[in-house]
């Protein structure tokens, strides 16, 4: 186990020694592209598809959190990316049905109405069919344009 009695007087606790740093929109390396739409250290759901290689989406994270059920499409893949009330995302396929609703637990209604169970894996329906979870992770908006600057946005 390592010991976080270091014998210094700086305060090791988890996210102390960065703290200045996020409350700040500076960075401390360069990076070879800058796109001001949205602030350096801003929160992306980032989205890339193995399968379709040569396009890539960032969502906003205030924009989910203002939009806990987003539907959106990365080449052929139809998605649904759930925002529960902690800020977490999950992304989901959709199978072409469209969501209209959820309880911000378990539950997402469909726009006929029919339930679907939330879980880490995939949506479940009501007769047992299952929507499967796709690929996606929260990154800085700098880091992830640096790194794929024909990225679609959405803000």
């Amino acid at each position: 186990m390592i010991s976080r009695d270091t014998g210094q007087r700086r305060n090791s606790d988890g996210g102390v020694a960065y703290a200045d740093y996020f409350e700040t929109d500076e960075l401390m390396f360069g990076v070879p592209l800058h796109d001001s739409r949205l602030k350096n250290k801003d929160e992306v759901l980032a989205l890339r598809f193995d399968q379709i290689p040569n396009e890539q989406l960032a969502i906003s994270a205030k924009f989910l959190d203002q939009h806990p059920i987003y539907h959106d499409r990365l080449g052929d893949q139809d998605f649904v990316v759930i925002t529960d009330p902690s800020g977490a995302n999950r992304v989901y396929e959709t199978g072409g049905r469209r969501f209209k609703s959820w309880d911000r637990e378990m539950t997402v209604v469909d726009v006929e109405n029919q339930q679907w169970k939330l879980s880490e894996s995939d949506l479940t329906g009501p007769s047992g069919g299952k929507l499967g979870r796709l690929p996606a992770h929260r990154a800085f908006w700098f880091g992830w344009h640096a790194a794929y600057p024909d990225t679609r946005l959405v803000d």
